[in-house]
């Protein structure tokens, strides 16, 4: 005679997903940082998009989180005032209910040229954009993580970061400026509980890369296609996710083999 437990119809349903920690996604209303607000809403996160222009698209990444259970609030702000920590990272525990101990800087811009080529305007906004706002945020996020004794910042880098790509220098610079910060605030904060890493993708068919010849890049990259944003927003999820706990300091790539 069998022992096994049978189910019944009447069999309590699975639990929820426990609902973790606030996050900020910046960028968060489009491509990888779209599919990353969606990723950690799906985890439990309660998840604040920070958008600078579209708010349209910003919306209806929060309805698609509300539709399915989660909670999330659209905040404007543009990432290199640099009065923008505050409005965000206030507003989102304001509209979230509790400080933000998940911070994911995603909003970047590229701004081609060569060297001999590129103005200082492009330059600069590509830095404040990708390197810069990324700091401020940071700074301003690691106070409540540090006394809370638990916090995750993930940086969004790029494989420019690591390799040479003409005609980028002002992306490159930002994207291994941003590496080098990651490694460096991490080791500052790892004993409080703290971890700070970054992604670095490949090429990842979103709206950045709309204007590359996506075709030849394909043949270019060894899993002979380009990323998905939630290939990059999985990987994202797990270095929030405890059992990402002790990893900190890194960056991971995630490219198809790409840069090996």
């Amino acid at each position: 005679m069998s022992t096994a437990t049978q189910t019944t119809p009447d069999r309590p349903a699975a639990p929820a997903v426990a609902v973790r920690a606030p996050a900020l996604v910046t960028g968060g209303s489009r491509g990888i940082g779209a599919a990353t607000a969606r990723a950690l809403a799906a985890a439990g996160h309660p998840v604040a998009v920070a958008y600078r222009s579209g708010a349209d698209e910003a919306r209806a990444v929060v309805a698609s989180i509300e539709e399915l259970g989660g909670r999330a609030v659209a905040i404007q702000a543009d990432v290199t005032d640099p009065d923008a920590d505050v409005r965000l990272l206030d507003g989102a525990a304001e509209g979230l209910g509790d400080r933000v101990l998940v911070l994911v800087n995603n909003a970047g811009v590229r701004v081609d040229g060569l060297t001999a080529q590129l103005d200082d305007a492009g330059w600069d906004t590509t830095i404040d954009t990708n390197l810069s706002a990324a700091f401020r945020l940071t700074r301003r996020a690691l106070g409540p993580m540090l006394r809370a004794r638990h916090g995750r910042v993930v940086n969004v880098s790029s494989i420019a970061g690591l390799r040479a790509n003409a005609g980028q220098p002002a992306y490159a610079a930002a994207k291994a400026g941003l590496m080098a910060f990651t490694s460096t605030a991490a080791v500052e904060v790892a004993r409080r509980g703290v971890t700070v890493n970054a992604v670095a993708p490949g090429f990842i068919a979103t709206d950045m890369t709309a204007d590359l010849p996506t075709d030849e890049l394909a043949r270019s990259i060894p899993a002979r296609r380009l990323g998905t944003p939630e290939e990059i927003a999985a990987a994202i999820a797990f270095l929030v996710s405890d059992a990402a706990a002790y990893i900190t300091g890194t960056t991971l790539v995630v490219d198809g083999g790409l840069s090996a």
